[in-house]
């Protein structure tokens, strides 16, 4: 009896053991023969909105639209999938082995095979194996990975890889490929009828192509609606309708809201699901918008155009056309990501400057800037209009886009330090050293993208809105990038008492940018009771090659380029005429945003002279207040004089020529000459000094030379004959009528009255140029001239 006993349990230890043994090796066989992860293959790139709509996607590696996996499948699809696949397969840890049994006796009947017994995990298995042959060895096989399959995964996760990875004809792999290619939308829009179509396609893939074996792919999926209906999933007027419903008659093209976008994610993200930051409907309002303004530019063979709409919260891109469609610009280069690619800035980096200057206390908003003709070396810069002010006040300078005032504050600021503000703002493309920009680097010198320069006025109204928001703090990291993808990692935030530009420079840029003239199309904006306050400024590169517009609210930031691709100018190319009507046009269909609040504890009042705007100095009579950002270093004004008039006030004298006690004294606005000359043409209520009484010595400058300026090094191209080319030298005289004698290295040249210009045709090399009056005032100019 104990014998028999131990014997059993001898037995029985033995089984256990064995039993131990073969599920540790049936473990170890699972771990070294089936895969993890189970698929090793190339995925389609797909780009989504930010509220999960498909805006575009870049067909895999291997030719396949194969979607990254699902997360999950729509009911109707996952209920016809089971009921026509694997009824039981919430039931079964793998494989079926009544459903087994069932096909091995329908097989052993039919003399063929007729049924394959696989559950959806077996199937799936199969898949993930690569669709080997189909006999015993491969089936034991996929039975073996399946149970190792359930083991791994959860069966919703086991339903998403089969759903994902199921071939749906042709070279569509994939519930999510297949919805869009055959009913253009997704999978958990499809109605019964369509969902039952993709469930039985996997069965036999090569019955989806349109006008082939229709009555095949519709009899089975009528066989499965039947299936539905018998199992009272769907009732018989849902059964009815469906089964009328047509099978896709085409394979459709997938959505391509945003192209360039979609470009950009593959490459930087290939083989991604990614949810982008796009706002789905203003994507495609932006995009009408840009076929409608191409519509009318391509009459003037421009070609290409691109917008940027970036939230100022959080720098989230909402809206990104990088060109016009191609069917719209007939294949000019609408490939090209004009977003990305480096173009001429033109004006649009002048508003920088004059912040950067407000927050250094260098500048006033009321202060004249010189506004004449200039060259600086090789150098000449020349206002748009090629006219001449004098001076301006700098606010003024800002909202016209003059090029002479933004060059004078850029040589006052420095070139290094601007370039270096520049950097720190987001401006990638400075690849050289600022020597190489000169002064130039402020009308078109350099080259930015529309990404960059979108980030940077994005950045000036988030320094901004964070301080209104946060009582007077500022981030840490106010100048970071604009991000498009929502799985961006965001940098830490960190809150800061000071900023490399202070919320009061901005506020008090954006006020002047709020003068900037608008479009024709714009006209009488502000008469609308709901006006929309847009700080703006545009840019036009040399040549007419590009041109810019960008906007800023307290909501959002809107930058255009327009322009060809290749660089060809056109005639009319102007940032006004062709970015800034599609700027706006952007704008209106955004939300109305309230400006932006004043950051009163960063501003001071400040009494100006009302004629030059810089401090007022001993002589100013008129002042007025403005409000500044704080710790302002602006000079007193220099340009107001005491000055001594006849007892009849028509005439100035001084002591040695009449006496003192007859003498009338007036404090006197008086600009230097070359400014005067210009300056009085456009300001009627400007008055020039009254004449000096006859017997009296003058003690005021009377000539001051237009051009050239000190030692200029004067380039004069050779005539087509050989000849010399010809200088034509400006010089500006207080008096209207004097009479202006010219010498070039001590040569009498001519005389001149009213108007002075003199054409004269010298040498390479040195000369000096000098000029006296009918008064005896004497001036002269040394220059070097340069023909190759």
């Amino acid at each position: 009896m104990n014998k028999n006993s131990n014997s059993r349990k001898s037995g029985i230890k033995s089984i256990l053991l064995i039993s131990a043994v073969g599920l540790v090796l049936f473990f170890i066989a699972g771990e070294v023969f089936v895969p993890r992860p189970l698929f090793n293959a190339s995925y389609s790139t797909v780009l989504e909105s930010d509220n999960g709509n498909l805006l575009g996607a870049r067909i895999a590696a291997d030719e396949q639209w194969r979607f990254p996996a699902v997360d999950s499948v729509s009911l109707k699809y996952k209920t016809c999938l089971l009921q026509f696949e694997d009824r039981y397969f919430y039931r079964h840890p793998g494989i079926n082995p009544i459903a087994l049994v069932r096909a091995m006796l329908q097989n052993s009947k039919a003399g063929k095979i007729v049924s394959g017994g696989s559950t959806i995990t077996m199937q799936l298995c199969r898949l993930a194996r690569g669709n080997k042959k189909r006999n015993l060895k491969n089936k034991v096989v996929e039975m073996f990975w399946a149970l190792h399959t359930e083991l791994r995964y959860s069966k919703t996760e086991i339903l998403t890889m089969y759903a994902s990875h199921a071939p749906f004809g042709g070279n569509v792999v994939g519930i999510d490929a297949a919805s869009w290619r055959y009913f253009g939308r997704e999978n958990h829009q499809l109605s019964w009828a369509e969902s039952a179509t993709l469930a039985v396609l996997p069965n036999a893939p090569a019955l989806i192509y349109p006008g082939r074996a229709d009555i095949q792919l519709k009899n089975k999926r009528n066989y499965l609606l039947q299936k539905l209906l018998k199992s009272e999933i769907i009732d018989s007027l849902t059964f009815d309708l469906a089964i009328t419903e047509p099978l896709p008659e085409k394979v459709n093209a997938l959505p391509n809201f945003a192209f360039h976008l979609t470009e950009k994610a593959k490459h930087e993200k290939v083989g991604q699901r990614l949810k982008s930051t796009i706002d789905f409907e203003l994507q495609k309002h932006t995009n009408a918008i840009v076929v409608r303004h191409q519509q009318k530019l391509k009459q003037n063979h421009i070609n290409n155009m691109a917008v940027l709409v970036a939230e100022v919260s959080s720098k989230k891109v909402k809206a990104y056309v990088g060109n016009v469609p191609k069917n719209e610009a007939e294949n000019h280069a609408a490939q090209v990501d004009v977003i990305q690619a480096p173009r001429s800035t033109g004006s649009i980096l002048k508003p920088l400057l004059y912040a950067k200057m407000l927050d250094e206390g260098l500048l006033l908003p009321t202060m004249l800037i010189p506004d004449i003709p200039i060259r600086f070396g090789g150098f000449t810069p020349m206002n748009f209009d090629r006219r001449y002010n004098g001076a301006v006040p700098a606010q003024e300078a800002l909202a016209r886009s003059l090029n002479i005032p933004a060059v004078h504050m850029l040589r006052d600021y420095g070139v290094p330090a601007f370039y270096s503000f520049l950097k720190k703002t987001g401006m990638s493309t400075l690849s050289h050293q600022p020597d190489y920009y000169g002064l130039s680097l402020i009308l078109g010198g350099a080259e930015i993208t529309l990404w960059d320069l979108a980030g940077m006025y994005t950045s000036l109204a988030g320094v901004l809105q964070t301080y209104n928001q946060n009582d007077g703090l500022y981030l840490s990291d106010p100048f970071s990038p604009l991000r498009w993808n929502e799985e961006t990692e965001t940098a830490e935030r960190r809150e800061l008492e000071q900023a490399e530009l202070r919320a009061a420079s901005v506020y008090s840029t954006f006020e002047a940018l709020l003068n900037v003239q608008r479009p024709e199309s714009e006209s009488g904006w502000e008469h609308f009771a709901r006006r929309k306050l847009i700080a703006w400024k545009t840019g036009t590169s040399f040549g007419f090659r590009d041109a810019w517009a960008v906007g800023v609210t307290s909501d959002y930031v809107v930058a255009v380029w327009v322009g060809n691709a290749d660089g060809e100018g056109r005639a009319g190319l102007t940032g006004v005429s062709a970015a800034a009507p599609v700027m706006f046009d952007v704008f209106a269909t955004l939300p109305d945003s309230e400006w932006f609040g004043i950051p009163a504890d960063e501003m001071d009042s400040l009494e100006v002279c009302s004629e030059s705007g810089f401090l007022p100095g001993e002589f100013c009579e008129n002042t007025k207040w403005v409000q500044v950002p704080t710790g302002n270093k602006a000079r007193l004004c220099s340009w107001h004089h005491k000055i001594h008039l006849n007892s009849a006030g028509t005439h100035r004298v001084n002591s040695a020529c009449y006496p003192v006690s007859e003498m009338t004294h007036k404090n006197w606005f008086v600009l230097p000459p070359a400014m005067e000359y210009y300056y009085k043409q456009v300001n009627v209520l400007y008055s020039s000094l009254p004449p000096l009484l006859a017997g009296c010595e003058e003690n005021q400058q009377q000539l001051e030379f237009i051009y050239p300026r000190e030692w200029n090094r004067v380039f004069i191209p050779v005539e087509l004959d050989g000849t010399n080319g010809k200088l034509i030298i400006e010089l500006a005289h207080r008096t209207k009528d004097a009479e202006v004698f010219w010498y070039l290295d001590e040569k009498f040249c001519g005389t001149t009255r009213s108007i002075h210009q003199l054409e004269i045709r010298p040498e390479p090399g040195w000369h000096t140029v000098l000029v006296s009056d009918n008064k005896g005032n004497i001036s002269s100019k040394k220059f070097f001239v340069v023909n190759n």
